[in-house]
């Protein structure tokens, strides 16, 4: 993923001027950490587990970013994707810099308390490192609010404080309602990714009702970028998870799909549709394509089969740089990760504020000052890329680097 976001910034970095003292730091996030740690599982032996964190930069304000709970967790990917948390918080327009951590864990093999020591022992071996105002960490793959809620839990115990202060949590962010989290925020990253579908459809004219779409990934992300899709009259044709693919011609009942993996946590066996692979999804010819799962999904090697008239990239770094450009050939847009997905991080901004300011805000309003974000920045990004005849993405680095470098040149002044 390195070798992607470094090419990427190498391809938009052509078309405008950067600084280039500003792109040597860039390269290089802040704070590698790498962290192993013992816990005592249920069945009374100790396991050591390899944790990470890097903290990419903080020009703008605290480290912010996701941890993961995957197999494939490892100090490269979480530099990669702690740079593209930079970005996206430059094109939101959010006082934060990037980081990204997590665990190299299969959590199908432990059980819930299991994962409870796990993550209390993690928060153990970060505190030293991670503070509302200096990284704060949320939910990212295999991780949810109430993992958020016990590692709240750890660093207030750590600290030594008997209730729960604002500042304390707001050193997390992700975390259910009674533990400080925000409204909106488990369904803002796939609302976001929706919204953008909605502004680019009006950009270009293009009629969304009775177009239909494939996505790529079923859990929070999907659900909510289908839930709002389907509200403007699109219709699912194809979804594939960990656990298989499906498609159906006619489409699917995407609140009875969700139904279905929450009891069984995957699409395997769902009795609609029909069983299809992984390469004939990507082949499925359709309106909209979304893949909101893992990395490097579309290549060089299944590019060349995609048909459609849009890819949304819900996921972080699904394309790789050499297929980005064939897409670019056929003349199919992306609307690129860090615009995307971002919602995310937006409403985890939200919930960060309304901790630090011992405030509640109402789901009506959060979800109005959401959709309102979305839009305008979404419509920002697409001026510029107009303005400068270059993709969504240049776009989006050209006004984050922008950013970036006014804060460079007051610190370096």
């Amino acid at each position: 993923m390195l070798s992607i976001i470094e090419k990427q910034i190498q391809r938009a970095t052509t078309k405008f001027n950067v600084n280039k003292n500003l792109l040597k730091i860039l390269k290089n996030p802040m704070n590698k950490i790498e962290l192993n740690f013992p816990v005592l599982l249920n069945n009374n032996k100790i396991e050591i587990f390899s944790g990470y964190r890097v903290q990419h930069n903080n020009y703008l304000g605290p480290f912010k970013g996701g941890l993961r709970y995957h197999p494939t967790v490892n100090i490269n990917e979480a530099n990669a994707l702690s740079q593209w948390m930079t970005y996206k918080c430059c094109v939101q327009d959010i006082p934060f810099g990037g980081a990204k951590g997590g665990i190299t864990i299969d959590i199908n093999k432990y059980n819930k308390s299991d994962i409870e020591k796990i993550s209390r022992n993690f928060t153990k071996a970060l505190y030293p490192y991670i503070g509302s105002n200096k990284d704060i960490p949320a939910p990212d793959v295999n991780t949810n609010s109430t993992i958020m809620d016990w590692m709240t839990d750890e660093y207030n115990n750590i600290s030594g404080n008997f209730n729960l202060t604002s500042n304390m949590k707001s050193v997390f962010t992700g975390k259910s309602i009674d533990f400080g989290g925000s409204y909106v925020r488990q369904e803002a990253t796939g609302r976001g990714v929706g919204l953008t579908i909605k502004q680019w459809a009006e950009k270009k004219e293009y009629n969304l009702k009775g177009k239909n779409y494939i996505i790529q990934g079923f859990g929070n992300v999907g659900y909510y970028t289908c839930e709002l899709l389907n509200s403007y009259g699109m219709n699912l044709i194809a979804v594939g998870d960990h656990s298989g693919y499906i498609y159906s011609e006619e489409g699917f009942n995407t609140f009875n799909l969700k139904d279905y993996v929450s009891e069984n946590g995957c699409i395997k066996d769902y009795q609609h549709g029909k069983s299809i692979s992984k390469e004939d999804f990507f082949k499925l010819k359709c309106n909209i394509l979304i893949p909101s799962a893992l990395e490097l999904q579309i290549t060089k090697d299944n590019v060349n089969s995609i048909d459609c008239d849009l890819i949304v990239e819900a996921a972080n770094g699904p394309i790789d740089f050499e297929a980005e450009e064939i897409l670019e050939q056929k003349n199919i847009p992306i609307i690129p990760d860090i615009l995307a997905n971002s919602g995310g991080v937006l409403v985890s901004y939200y919930e960060w504020l309304q901790n630090k300011r011992d405030e509640y805000w109402d789901e009506k309003h959060i979800r109005n000052k959401f959709d309102q974000k979305i839009e305008d920045t979404f419509k920002k990004m697409y001026s510029l890329s107009i303005r400068n005849n270059v993709s969504l993405r240049d776009a989006c680095y050209m006004y984050a680097f922008t950013k970036l470098e006014n804060n460079h040149k007051r610190r370096y002044s």
